[in-house]
């Protein structure tokens, strides 16, 4: 591209040349739409398809399952997109074509094919699951047969089933119910849709099992008090052994030597600064039963006991990468995927060990700690609240502040300094981490597959690598309220069905990293970052609204893969720098911050001048509406006039960048390019 000559006197820089190599690319790269020619595709292996509607967890359980489950799978052929694209289920693809801007980004099918369960023998498990003795093959999706509203299901719900033929089809209806279905009556049936509405009420109720949770743990600390250390017992240990179970042993002021063991459903309680103090050799805490409660107690003298580099340098899992990449193998067939985790993230001294104890709470506890803090394994609706852990200065000899290894519960309240993850799961579906603290460590919150999850109104700030980091494939997270800041990646999302809203990520390196499919990212403040977003997704079918990007030296810096449009109902983001005239709601002209010209608006004067010349408007509209063009870049058709988070600009003393919708149809920024 031609260099930008400084402007003498002013610092502004010109774009002369610059428009004239936009409309060469555009004469001749944009205009090109692929020719797949008249041959209608033969279908494909299903593993060569991009797939939608299953994620990596559901995928590897039914791998690893001993039977021969085969679920209902579709394959479309676009005239735009370069990939096969594989469905699980076939309510899936019909649920996706419905979306407005799909054959925008995907153009029109050229050949979409079913399962045929024809001559398969297919019966379900007691879940619903499809079987069959072989692999069933395919059919052109208009010739089949479907049977909706039976007994057989997907991990994901309720699916429907194809056959090759009316017979098969109802033999199977007659064994497990449902209606057979025409290819046309499926393209019309009602979908299931998760709608931005079901999700934010989904937060809603995870919020409320949360505080339910916590409301039945914190009834633990009123215990009747039976035994005091030091009146009853002489030490810690001794008191345990002997109180009663469901009472209260009470800890008073003072260091009290560890490591100690609770076998047995009682409450620890300290009184003023009680503490424990491990010999430095070990674990100081180890649980074994339900019910238990450590309250006030602070936690010192823990063991330097680490997994070492394989956690702390390399966590690419074997094969499985933040993308959700995955390798089936095993360099030792007899070890499972959860032991080489457990053996990598769960193990070393601790100052806290939850071993197979469910409903535990600790609570208003201060850990030092140059290993980890609290591991739990196999300990479902544990609380841990107003909790401080002070990790090692070098998070490459610490461990994770909170491993939460097969268990869920809630993590609120407290403060993770130093040390490696803030908040560490793997499989802990359903795990709430709101209203925390976390910084220096290497990632604040890291999750590994875990659905279900809420992570809401955390602070997390100077993590060395990323602040809340979601792999391994989940789906229905909920990231929301979060303000991270001061990190090398603020946001990295994987998986589908996620929820990612008000979030403020500013002054990172990367604010978010989108890996994520079928997820809706609203409300949400990214400023100020070296890149606001990079979207690495093969398939475009996020919903990303109602977002104010200001100040990033590029909102958009990496999108890898076809078209991404990112408006909804005919209304998009806010960007700093977009340019048009106004409704009072959106600037009528569309901005895409991937352009060379439109991304630099907001940094550079008399860009919004050149962003509105007459054949660059063309170009842009025109590209706009023509299926599968302009790949690897983000459109807003719709871009919002008026930023969304007004309480966040004030509260930054950013109102200066806020433009108004004016009633003479202008926006702000034009103004400004025009006076």
């Amino acid at each position: 591209m031609t260099s930008e000559t400084p402007t003498t006197g002013t610092g502004t820089r010109t774009f002369g040349a610059i428009l004239v190599g936009v409309l060469i690319v555009g004469g001749i790269g944009g205009l090109f739409i692929a020719d797949f020619g008249s041959a209608t595709p033969d279908p494909v292996d299903f593993d060569r398809t991009v797939t939608v509607g299953l994620t990596l967890e559901d995928e590897l359980r039914i791998e690893d399952a001993d039977t021969n489950i085969e679920l209902p799978r579709m394959q479309v052929f676009y005239s735009q997109y370069p990939y096969a694209v594989g469905y699980y289920g076939v309510e899936s693809f019909v649920s996706n074509q419905r979306e407005p801007t799909h054959e925008q980004r995907f153009g029109f099918p050229t050949a979409a094919y079913a399962t045929d369960y024809a001559d398969s023998d297919v019966e379900l498990t007691e879940d619903g699951l499809p079987v069959t003795n072989e692999s069933p093959g395919w059919i052109a999706a208009e010739e089949a047969f479907y049977v909706a509203r039976s007994r057989a299901r997907t991990p994901s719900g309720e699916t429907v089933v194809p056959f090759g033929d009316r017979e098969s089809a109802e033999a199977f209806t007659d064994d497990y119910g449902g209606t057979v279905l025409s290819w046309e009556e499926v393209l019309e049936m009602p979908t299931d849709d998760d709608d931005a509405e079901a999700v934010r009420g989904r937060i809603a109720t995870r919020h409320d099992e949360a505080n339910e949770t916590v409301t039945s743990r914190l009834a633990l600390r009123d215990r009747p008090v039976e035994t005091v250390v030091g009146e009853d017992e002489p030490t810690v240990q001794k008191a345990i052994d002997a109180a009663p179970p469901n009472t209260t042993i009470v800890v008073p002021e003072g260091s009290h030597e560890g490591p100690l063991e609770i076998d047995k459903p009682v409450t620890l309680r300290g009184s003023g600064d009680a503490r424990i103090v491990g010999d430095e050799n070990g674990t100081v805490l180890t649980i074994t039963t339900e019910r238990t409660a450590v309250v006030g107690v602070n936690i010192s003298g823990v063991g330097d006991s680490t997994p070492g580099p394989t956690v702390t340098d390399d966590h690419s899992h074997g094969g499985f990468s933040g993308g959700g990449s995955h390798d089936h193998g095993s360099t030792d067939e007899d070890d499972s995927w959860d032991a080489e985790v457990e053996d990598d993230y769960a193990q070393g001294d601790t100052a806290v060990s939850v071993e197979e104890a469910a409903d535990v709470l600790v609570s208003d506890t201060e850990i030092h700690t140059d290993a980890a803090g609290i591991i739990l394994r196999d300990s479902p609706e544990f609380v841990v609240r107003n909790t401080t852990v002070v990790g090692s200065d070098n998070y490459r000899e610490g461990h994770m502040g909170v491993v939460a290894m097969r268990s869920s519960g809630v993590v609120e309240r407290s403060m993770f300094v130093g040390g490696l993850d803030g908040v560490y799961t793997h499989r802990a579906d359903g795990i709430t981490v709101r209203d925390n603290r976390m910084r220096d460590n290497r990632m604040g919150i890291h999750l590994m597959f875990t659905s279900g999850a809420l992570l809401a109104d955390n602070a997390i700030s100077g993590q060395e690598t990323t602040g809340i980091y979601v792999m391994t494939g989940p789906q229905r997270n909920g990231i929301v309220g979060n303000e991270i800041t001061d990190t090398w990646t603020g946001i990295s999302v994987g998986g589908s069905e996620t929820y990612v809203a008000d979030n403020v990520l500013s002054e990172n390196d990367l604010g978010l990293r989108i890996d994520a499919v079928a997820s809706i990212f609203e409300g949400n403040v990214i400023a100020d970052n070296r890149a606001g977003v990079e979207t690495w997704a093969l398939l475009p079918t996020n919903r990303v609204t109602h977002n104010d990007f200001v100040g990033n030296e590029r909102h958009v810096a990496v999108s890898s893969g076809r078209l991404r449009v990112w408006s909804h109902d005919g209304e998009g983001n806010y960007w700093e720098g977009a340019v048009g005239k106004t409704d009072g709601t959106v600037v009528q002209r569309p901005y895409t911050p991937t352009d060379p010209v439109d991304g630099r608006l907001h940094r550079i004067d008399g860009a919004g001048t050149l962003a509105q010349a007459p054949a660059l408007d063309a170009l842009a509209g025109f590209e706009g509406t023509v299926p599968g063009m302009r790949a690897d870049e983000v459109i807003d058709v719709a871009p919002l006039c008026a930023p969304v988070n007004d309480e966040w600009f004030e509260r930054s003393e950013r109102t200066d960048t806020e433009p108004i919708c004016r009633s003479d149809g202008r926006s702000t920024n034009e103004t400004r390019n025009h006076e």
